[in-house]
């Protein structure tokens, strides 16, 4: 499976690729921003963009943004949204437009997303 990861802070960020890798998973791109989301996204055309909610430059609610453009431009690339920070009316719009699996995870779930437990699979 083709991820793109996109998370503003450089430890969580690195943190996922080597647990997505170690999984199977072929983690093809990264970004800090909104902006660097879709460039690798429109550059890689991932099967999924790991995507934090909240990113610079403000840091309220730019991953969500980007994470709902990308949607518009690139159906076919699922979207899990990542974060701390519970945004119910952001996580409703992206996943109100699903076209292909969308999902959240919360940081500060009291049990692991389900890459932890299972390896990465999947095709285009």
């Amino acid at each position: 499976m083709r991820v793109v990861i996109a998370e503003d802070s450089v430890i969580l960020r690195e943190g996922m690729v080597e647990l997505l890798t170690a999984r199977g998973c072929d983690v093809v791109a990264t970004a800090g921003d909104g902006d660097g989301l879709l460039a690798a996204v429109a550059t890689h055309v991932p099967d999924v963009a790991v995507v934090d909610i909240r990113m610079p430059p403000t840091h309220t609610d730019e991953g969500i943004r980007a994470a709902i453009q990308l949607r518009a431009a690139h159906p076919g690339v699922g979207v899990l949204v990542f974060s701390q920070h519970a945004e119910p009316a952001w996580a409703a719009r992206l996943l109100a437009a699903r076209r292909r699996a969308s999902g959240t995870c919360s940081r500060s779930a009291s049990r692991p997303p389900p890459t932890s437990s299972r390896r990465c699979t999947g095709s285009r």
